[in-house]
């Protein structure tokens, strides 16, 4: 009898955990432009990154099962030598919003620096205390899905609550400080790889005093914001367009930085939804601002107006 208490509290405990976990991750693996691989090292690949996602424990917080953060990642394999491939990584989440059934996009975002060793049956776990683990090019995987986890995680919690995300945040550039390093195999980490548009800028930015504005912005953006929406609508638009103007200081201290561009690639669709909801005078007036701070989406916004 002893024994089976022990046993469903145990399986009680395995449970609660599962249940408290913060993630609803999906990874889908494509693989049409490599030959001759068997398919099933990519289907293992696919199961153990989920696996992965969904049952590590990322924060210390507890997650009720439609808690959960919707997160989205497609990973597009393009080159093989050997185990070691080659691709990008398409990185989506999304956080509700208040009184609707609507999911706000907070990243919508392709990392092209993708490289790593995988072998069919080869153990995918993530451990922030030894993140280049005993073989780079293997633990680039998951240094760099992690790494992305912490950056949903921080904007998740910056969304919510002002700053609060600063913990998530830190462990994305921790991981970033003590990155994988395999001569130049491995990109995407440091400061001189190729541009001042990879991961080491990107969680630069986001804790530079040099974009102060931006945090608060985006906690505006979707508590006053998108979180009204549905009850005071003038006001809840007048709180996302108002702010534009720290957006616009950031962008002239700081043009074409990765850090806005990040953030357009999630926002310019719901930019372009509320222009339409403008009044025409306003409209052309916003239209102009985000045209001349997301250069790539620049046409969407004049035709909008």
């Amino acid at each position: 009898m002893k024994k089976i208490i022990i046993l469903f509290l145990c399986l009680f405990a395995g449970i609660r955990a599962v249940s408290a976990q913060e993630l609803n991750a999906k990874v889908s693996v494509r693989s049409e432009r490599l030959q001759g691989v068997d398919p099933k090292i990519f289907e293992s690949l696919q199961a153990s990154l989920i696996q992965m996602l969904n049952t590590n424990k990322w924060t210390e917080d507890n997650y009720k099962p439609f808690e959960k953060i919707e997160v989205n990642f497609l990973l597009n394999l393009t080159g093989r030598t050997n185990n070691v491939y080659k691709g990008t990584l398409t990185i989506q989440a999304s956080r509700p919003v208040f009184n609707t059934s609507y999911m706000s996009p907070i990243v919508n975002f392709i990392d092209k620096d993708v490289n790593f060793k995988y072998e069919q049956g080869q153990v995918v776990i993530f451990d922030q205390q030894r993140v280049s683990g005993g073989d780079p090019l293997a633990s680039n995987l998951t240094a760099l899905f992690a790494y992305y986890v912490n950056l949903i995680l921080g904007l998740h919690y910056d969304s919510f609550s002002q700053g609060g995300g600063t913990e998530y945040f830190k462990k994305a550039q921790n991981i970033v400080i003590n990155a994988p390093e395999e001569g130049n195999e491995i990109a995407g980490w440091k400061s001189n790889d190729g541009n001042n548009k990879n991961r080491f800028w990107l969680i630069d930015q986001f804790l530079n005093p040099r974009f102060s504005n931006f945090r608060p912005y985006f906690y505006v953006y979707h508590r006053f914001g998108m979180d009204m929406m549905a009850e005071k609508q003038e006001e809840a638009i007048a709180s996302i367009m108002d702010g534009l103007s720290g957006m616009e200081t950031i962008n002239k201290e700081n043009p074409a930085s990765i850090l806005l561009q990040f953030f357009f690639n999630a926002k310019s669709a719901e930019f372009i939804n509320i222009l339409k909801s403008i009044p025409e005078v306003k409209r052309k007036q916003y239209a102009a601002k985000l045209a001349a701070m997301d250069i790539p989406n620049a046409a969407r916004y004049n035709d909008a107006r």
